[in-house]
């Protein structure tokens, strides 16, 4: 029966998820709004509709750790490097002057030091969970401000363990030099060490078991590299978070990271909305009424003091007024760690429970509010743009925005096998660019080593083929001979860009109709192009005059012509002119 109440409650939230954020998109708004409006509704503050509320934050978790796995995905090694003065110095900029910052208001306000201090360890913190599902949201991940934003919080949940052993000592225990050393140096040894096997034996064990061609073994031995490196932090005192983290930024410099993103996708999505909606359970609505003024000042002083020390630290590195504007208006909230952390400062005494709920209050709704912020920001940055000399803006760091590399126009192929190479060559001939996409791990080692632009990935994934660049490709050539997974993959790319132009392989003639009602424009037929080229070479050879050999061929094409479509009768007649004249 707990199961089934438990399903229930599943079922409930999934329901009223749906209502809402199509509600939100109406009025255009991002669904992570609508999920904390259902955790609000759902739970124990709200109309109580669901019973197991335990096991919703349990699964919200797994939410935090696959998104943090993904990030690393996202961010490489190689990205973690270039900006490491910036995640390390400007980090720990960003968290001591939040912390100092706060202490000095609470202690005009009055608050003991101790309790001021807490306060500025919680709001120094920013959600990663958030930013980053509003960053995908508006596709500014790579962007100058995305960059920054996910550095700066790296280096928040690298703060997290310190954090978490500083609260009983500003509950009142005596602090212990020697377990906090302990805890510390545990915790930098397993980092190194988890780094340079994983360096090595991540990519020997996804190369034996893409080698199976079974996705259910990729997909779990993804979801095993995930949770098993967060296990494994979390028993050194780190986070399971953090742990994800590193496996996403080993995985990341792996020929497979893009179908592992790919493939954790739907889980994350699903998790995340568990996140979102556990942290909406969380709030009482009637702490507005009875502090209204009080959480009013908190949240407007929150986001001002949160946006201004970033800012000033981003600008300060080097990055534009607008980067760092922006930088700033982004991070300008609470994170869903701060939660933990204030659960742990209740049991050690260091609040009571109505500061506890003001403090809820104030983070959900800064979270809650964080779209407005962002807007806000983007008005600040052009205002100061315009009134500000042309020095004070421009930045002295380039953004992945000033320096990547658009591919736009190009070609993608998927398939490296025979038909895929001989295109790729092809098109290297004739000076046009183009992007590979292979599920085989041999060939795309035999694409790298011929210099090939090519990665690991199912093409018939959407984070695959916008990783492909489908949005700005011209056209895309599926060589591939599997029927079902062309016609997902041609239906796919058409729902991304209508105007890319799809044209795809058939090993048999049935095989055409589904894969032109899938969004096809042109379909390639191995049965029918071979069988004219066997009876035109068995003429050939039997010293038929060649008008005659064409003669057959054309009235193949009209027995055939009530079935297919001109444009598969005239390529397949097109190729067998060319193949003779060459």
């Amino acid at each position: 029966m707990h199961d089934m109440n438990f399903l229930q409650d599943m079922l409930v939230l999934f329901a009223l998820g749906i209502f809402t954020v199509v509600i939100f998109h109406r009025v255009n708004l991002p669904p992570v709004l609508g999920f904390l409006l259902t955790g609000l509704l759902c739970g124990p503050y709200g109309f109580k509709l669901v019973e197991n509320i335990h096991e919703v934050e349990a699964l919200a978790e797994l939410g935090v750790v696959l998104l943090l796995f993904t990030i690393g995905i996202e961010f490489s090694f190689e990205k973690l490097k270039k900006m490491r003065h910036f995640l390390l110095i400007g980090g720990s900029l960003q968290v001591l002057g939040t912390i100092a910052a706060t202490a000095v208001i609470g202690g005009l306000f009055g608050l003991a030091l101790n309790v001021a201090i807490f306060l500025g360890m919680l709001v120094s913190l920013s959600s990663t969970v958030l930013v980053v599902r509003l960053l995908q949201h508006r596709n500014q991940m790579t962007g100058g401000h995305g960059t920054a934003s996910v550095g700066i919080m790296v280096f928040q949940d690298l703060c997290i363990v310190p954090m978490v052993l500083a609260v009983p000592f500003l509950g009142g225990t005596e602090l212990d030099m020697t377990k906090i050393l302990l805890i510390t140096g545990k915790s930098v040894a397993f980092v190194i060490v988890a780094v340079v096997l994983a360096r090595y034996m991540v990519p020997w064990l996804l190369d034996h078991v893409a080698n199976t061609r079974k996705r259910e073994a990729f997909v779990l031995s993804v979801m095993l590299l995930c949770l098993g490196t967060g296990y494994a932090t979390s028993q050194v005192g780190l986070s399971l978070a953090l742990g994800a983290f590193l496996a996403g930024l080993v995985i990341s410099e792996s020929k497979y990271s893009h179908q592992a993103f790919s493939d954790i996708l739907p889980f994350r999505e699903v998790f995340n909305f568990l996140v979102f909606v556990s942290i909406g359970m969380m709030f009482d609505a009637r702490t507005l009424l009875a502090e209204p003024w009080l959480i009013a000042w908190c949240l407007v002083l929150l986001v001002l003091i949160k946006a201004a020390i970033t800012a000033g630290i981003a600008f300060g590195f080097g990055y534009s007024l607008r980067v760092a504007v922006m930088t700033g208006f982004t991070l300008a909230q609470v994170s869903e760690f701060s939660f933990v952390l204030a659960k742990q400062g209740l049991a050690e005494k260091v609040w009571d429970a109505s500061a506890n709920q003001v403090f809820l209050a104030v983070a959900i709704l800064s979270m809650a509010v964080t779209p407005g912020v962002w807007a806000i920001g983007e008005r600040v940055a052009k205002l100061l743009e315009r009134v500000l000399p042309d020095r004070w803006v421009g930045g002295r760091r380039a953004t992945p925005a000033d320096t990547g590399q658009v591919l736009e126009g190009h070609v993608i192929i998927v398939g490296y096998g025979i038909s895929g190479r001989t295109l790729a060559r092809v098109l290297t001939d004739v000076n046009t660019p183009h992007i590979v996409v292979e599920q085989d791990p041999d060939l795309v080692r035999v694409g790298q080593a011929a210099k090939e632009p090519i990665f690991y990935g199912d093409a018939a994934s959407q984070s695959v083929l916008e990783h492909a660049g489908i949005g700005t490709a011209k056209l895309i050539a599926i060589t591939t001979i599997d029927a079902r997974s062309a016609a997902r993959t041609a239906a796919l790319a058409r729902g991304l860009n209508p105007n890319v132009q799809v044209i795809a392989r058939a090993r048999m003639l049935d095989e055409v109709d589904p894969l032109l009602k899938a969004g096809a424009h042109e379909v390639v037929p191995e049965e029918l192009a071979g069988s004219v080229e066997m009876f035109a070479r068995v003429l050939t050879n039997l010293q038929v005059p060649d008008p005659v050999v064409e003669s057959c061929i054309d009235h193949v094409h009209k027995d055939w012509a009530g079935t297919y479509p001109p444009t598969i009768l005239g390529f397949v007649k097109s190729n067998k002119k060319e193949g003779e004249e060459k």
